[in-house]
């Protein structure tokens, strides 16, 4: 993260004592803790912050919710694709295109109620009332889910009943839950200009808050795939006790989020609500999209006669919010790929010779693989590639959908040779009645590169689209335009919902194919409209830096001074 631009004759003086210094043989103690010179940002390394301990609690409260999540999710293509007497079982039977319509209702519904979310949040209770209350919310909704699946007391009608008004019930708690758990772990980072660290080997290098926002997000993300990683637990549970037994453990462990919440809430850094803040942001949009989008014309500083309710630097920060949200534009179609891991490859593992194993469980694959890699692109991947060039948000975002794009292409690869394997070819399990319940001879195992490939562009597009959220938010509006990031998994469903009718055998191949085609054109896309963003990066992060907020609690100011980094740092 690029500071402040000093006069050109201090540059000249620090540097001069760099070079005196290194001529001298001196080792640079005194250095600790003052701001680095130009020279110094674009040459030293760059290394995170420390990460307070309250941050693990929020990551807690995030891991709990994801258990929930996904393992609720995980048998839900089952329970709905398939009858009681299908193979393997569910209760709906709802055939694969009608449930991946509902799958991607429900994901719909789970990334469009943020919005509302980050509303809540931003104007009235503020992030850490609003996700107690909706994680009670999420609690109620599981309850029911767990109650209308059980055997003694279920129906096809009454479990279809159940179901919705469950998932309704869990989407809206989730809106209210993630738009405002990642925000809020951010939001425990002390804002921080970069300062000059020794290490004790001697090295002097760059602490750089942008680094160490980097890393709270890598490392939220790790906690999501810990916690998805139940699904291991209950498709096993589904498969051999029952969707009950599967529905009754996330509504057990979510417990916990509660736990973590209360244990840490005279701990957590609080940003107070902002007055009307979402209705000033509308009302300073509206006056630039009717004055040809202009947005100098809602600055007081160009019309101090209309006497508006906020200042030149609250302009500007809504001018970074809209490079953010320009930016999510092509997310839907990612998205789309990306739901793929949650049904129709479901789907498709049904059809595959399974040894043994749940058809849903492959779906760990994803989370195992971003819990193995994620350090390893933290320690490894991502300083390699800061030694030769700066790895700036829109590249990785870029690299996220060619990611996703080969993931499709595998998936197609892969339907053409189940689709040329017997006994049934391209109706799998339903080309007489003797073969209804034998999968074509291919082994389930082939699927894991197409998980791989999603989990690899999870990293680089979805954790760095959580990270381009929250660094280009307003201080007072990180839950709102947090959910606006996660409203663009809402329209993928839609677009999902919109090909549905196309997941269904013979038509695989052609499905991952195109989603595969779609995905490319959108990263290309994507890198043509936005690879200059990379160049205003630093200057749309020092914003945050730029005068004080005064709705930012004290711990919360950027600091500048030597004696505060001190202070900070120890």
């Amino acid at each position: 993260m690029s500071v402040e631009k000093v006069p050109e004759e201090s540059l000249d003086k620090n540097l001069s004592n760099v070079e005196q210094n290194v001529s001298l043989g001196g080792d640079f103690e005194n250095d600790d803790g003052r701001e680095p010179t130009d020279l110094e940002l674009k040459t030293l390394r760059h290394i995170s912050e420390s990460i307070p301990f309250r941050c693990w609690l929020v990551a807690i409260v995030e891991l709990a919710e994801r258990f929930a999540y996904y393992g609720l999710s995980a048998p839900f293509q089952n329970y709905m694709q398939n009858g009681p007497n299908d193979t393997p079982p569910g209760l709906l039977a709802l055939n694969q295109s009608g449930a991946s319509a509902l799958s991607y209702f429900f994901q719909f519904w789970c990334y469009v109620t943020p919005i509302l979310g980050g509303w809540i949040a931003d104007t009235y209770w503020g992030k850490y009332k609003t996700i107690f209350y909706f994680c009670i919310l999420y609690i109620i909704g599981i309850f029911i889910l767990f109650i209308t699946s059980l055997p003694s007391i279920t129906s096809r009608t009454t479990g279809l009943a159940g179901y919705i008004v469950s998932i309704i019930i869990i989407g809206l708690a989730t809106g209210g839950v993630k738009s405002n758990v990642s925000p809020l772990i951010a939001d425990q980072i002390p804002k921080t200009k970069p300062v000059i660290k020794v290490l004790k080997s001697g090295e002097r290098v760059i602490q750089d808050p942008n680094i160490t926002i980097q890393n709270v997000f890598m490392f939220f993300y790790l906690m999501i795939n810990i916690g998805s990683m139940s699904v291991i637990a209950t498709t096993e549970m589904e498969a051999h006790i029952g969707f009950w037994a599967a529905y009754l453990l996330p509504f057990c462990f979510f417990f916990i989020a509660l736990a973590a919440l209360i244990l840490g809430r005279n701990q957590y850094v609080k940003i107070p609500v902002s007055e009307k803040i979402i209705n000033k942001t509308f009302k300073c949009a509206w006056i630039a999209v009717t004055n040809k989008f202009d947005l100098e014309e809602c600055k007081p500083s160009v019309h101090p006669e209309r006497n508006y309710p906020w200042t030149d630097h609250f302009v500007e920060e809504i001018r970074r919010a809209l490079y953010a949200c320009k930016v999510f534009i092509f997310y839907p179609i990612y998205w789309v790929v990306y739901g793929q891991m949650l049904n129709n490859f479901v789907s498709v593992a049904g059809t595959m010779e399974l040894h043994g194993l749940p058809n849903d469980i492959l779906q760990a694959i994803d989370s195992l693989t971003i819990i193995i890699f994620i350090p390893i692109f933290e320690r490894l991947v991502y300083p390699f590639i800061r030694r030769f060039t700066p790895f700036k948000a829109v590249t990785k975002i870029f690299w996220g959908f060619m990611f996703g794009t080969a993931a499709m292409v595998y998936a197609a690869v892969l339907q053409h040779y189940i689709y040329k394997a017997g006994p049934c070819y391209d109706m799998p399990m339903a080309c007489a009645p003797e073969y209804a319940n034998t999968p074509n001879h291919i082994h389930v195992a082939l699927q894991t590169p197409a998980y791989f490939f999603i989990a690899i562009s999870e990293i680089l597009a979805s954790i760095t689209g959580l990270e381009y959220a929250y660094t280009k938010a307003p201080i007072s509006m990180k839950s709102f335009i947090m959910s606006i990031f996660l409203v663009t998994n809402a329209f993928g469903s839609i677009l999902g919902i919109a090909i549905s009718s196309t997941f269904e055998d013979p038509k695989m191949v052609w499905t991952f194919t195109g989603l595969a085609i779609s995905c490319f054109i959108a990263g290309v896309a994507f890198w043509l409209c936005f690879k200059h963003y990379n160049l205003k990066e630093e200057e749309l992060n020092n914003l945050e830096y730029d005068g004080d907020d005064e709705h930012i609690p004290h711990d919360l100011q950027p600091i500048t001074s030597l004696a505060h980094s001190h202070k900070s740092l120890a």
